[in-house]
Order: C-alpha cells, then sequence, then structure tokens
C-alpha cells in the first residue's frame, strides 16, 4: 500500500477529534488540487477515517464517496457556514452500534458543477474519474473493501442526480446510492427518460431516496419508476418524505441516518 504523504501531488492535514459544531470531528485527511485530464478543474479531496483506523491494521473498510465535498463535514468551507455534519453523525450511529464503520471520501465540487453534475461530456468524465482514477487512489492509499458491495455515492440536488446516473451506468463498480432533493427534473426529464425506457436486466443495486417538499413530485415518480423496474421497498430501495423540509443542508443533514442506515446499517450484515 502506498503512503498518500510521499505523493507530491497531494498534501496532508489531519485535524483531530474536537467538540462542538464548529470543528470537524475526527480524523480526516486532504488531498489538495486532485485533477484529471478530462475535467477542467483541480479539486480538494476529504477523506474521513473510521474510529478503529489506526488502532487495529489488519481492518478494511467500505467507502462512501459524496459530491459537494466542502459541503459535507466542514462549516468553515460549507456553504453559508452550515454542513451535513457527517462527521458527527457517522460517529455517532458507529458509537451506538448502528452503522458499520466506514471511510467517507468528500468530493470538492468546481466552477463546472452543473455540467459536471448531469448528462453531460463533462458529467460522464467526472464519473469516470470518480469510477477510475479516484477509486483507484483512495484502494491504493487507504485499507478499503474496494468490491462493489463496498462501494457507495451520496449526494444532494444536482449530486443526487449524479449519484443515481453513477450507479444506473457503473453498477459493477457501485452498489449502493443515496439521492436527497435530487434535480431529476434537469435536462427536460431526461433521466426519467432514460429510467423508463431501460428493458434490460435489473440492476443490482441499492437506491435511497428523498425529499422535502423540495422535489416532492421528482422523488415520488422516480420511486415510482423503480418501483416499476422490480425495485422492492425496504430491500433495495428505499424513499423518504421529510414534511416541511427545505432544500438546504441542514435539511440534508437532519436526515442523513437514514440513508447512512440504508447502506451500511449494521443490520445489512
Amino acid at each position: 500500500m502506498n503512503d498518500p504523504l510521499k505523493k507530491t501531488r497531494y498534501s496532508r492535514n489531519k485535524i483531530s477529534a474536537r467538540p462542538g459544531r464548529d470543528k470537524i470531528i475526527g480524523d480526516v485527511v486532504y488531498h489538495r488540487g486532485h485533477s484529471y485530464p478530462h475535467l477542467s478543474y483541480k479539486r480538494d479531496i476529504i477523506v474521513l477515517l473510521p474510529p478503529s483506523y489506526k488502532t487495529d491494521r489488519s481492518k478494511h473498510f467500505p467507502v462512501l464517496y459524496m459530491h459537494d465535498g466542502q459541503n459535507i463535514m466542514d462549516p468553515n468551507t460549507a456553504y453559508v457556514g452550515v454542513d451535513w455534519r457527517v462527521d458527527e453523525t457517522v460517529n455517532k450511529l458507529i458509537k451506538a452500534n448502528l452503522l458499520n464503520e466506514i471511510i467517507v471520501v468528500g468530493i470538492y465540487n468546481s466552477p463546472d458543477r452543473l455540467e459536471e453534475y448531469s448528462d453531460t461530456i463533462k458529467g460522464n468524465h467526472y464519473l469516470k474519474y470518480i469510477s477510475t482514477e479516484l477509486k483507484q487512489f483512495i484502494d491504493s492509499n487507504y485499507r478499503t473493501l474496494p468490491d462493489r458491495e463496498n462501494t457507495a455515492i451520496m449526494g444532494s440536488s444536482l449530486g443526487g442526480l449524479i449519484s443515481l446516473m453513477m450507479i444506473w451506468n457503473y453498477p459493477s463498480i457501485f452498489s449502493k446510492a443515496a439521492c436527497l432533493s435530487s434535480a431529476f427534473y434537469f435536462d427536460n426529464n431526461k433521466i426519467f427518460k432514460m429510467i423508463e425506457k431501460y428493458e434490460g436486466l435489473k440492476k443490482h443495486v441499492k437506491i435511497y431516496i428523498d425529499s422535502g417538499d423540495d422535489g416532492k413530485r421528482d422523488a415520488q415518480r422516480m420511486f415510482s419508476i423503480l418501483t416499476s423496474k422490480g425495485y422492492i421497498i425496504g430491500e433495495d430501495i428505499d424513499y423518504f418524505y421529510d414534511p416541511g423540509a427545505i432544500h438546504t443542508e441542514k435539511a440534508w443533514a437532519d436526515r442523513l441516518e437514514r440513508p447512512l442506515l440504508f447502506m451500511f446499517g449494521r443490520h445489512q450484515q
């Protein structure tokens, strides 16, 4: 296994566990300026390590990849200073023995977010970047369980759209996706049409879909389409409606436990 510290292309910064919502809880590593030949912008990567990562060096862990990485656990970089509290929620659920220990990989967005998070040329390059170069880097430098059963992806809004695209197009690499308040309507309902037209074998994946009052109709429509393709609620699909919730990081943070437990809950073993 390679040591990320030896990668001249990256820098490593450790943030120790500290109380309070103004700081990151747990052990994280930053990889600065990660690039891919077919994407226009470099981006930072933040990696949250599970509690036993350093103490049990024989153990390997599932990996959750998340879009909009600057928003997921650091209030200093999050939109309007409100983050998803991924670090707090993951560690709380692990401590309560409800969640399997996981590595979380946050991928910062770029000025090309609109194109990278949708079905465009740049969007398809972004999917290839995550499923090939970034995943290979993470698997080479961390003790991961690299198989599809232990690899998941999550995002909100356009991040939810591109997460569904990832699992639909790369089911041999990703087996789980969480799509929160997803912009399924984007580009003239293109993803609805793509999945409705699909007539192949059922893809062996797990999909979580939710919304507040934002995008409720689209979330229900996607859930209906997927169940018509054979996905069964409680087994390989989950749907949740959060009454009154709006399109904000705080709303996604407040209901983060559900997708985490659906994908990596200890009952899933």
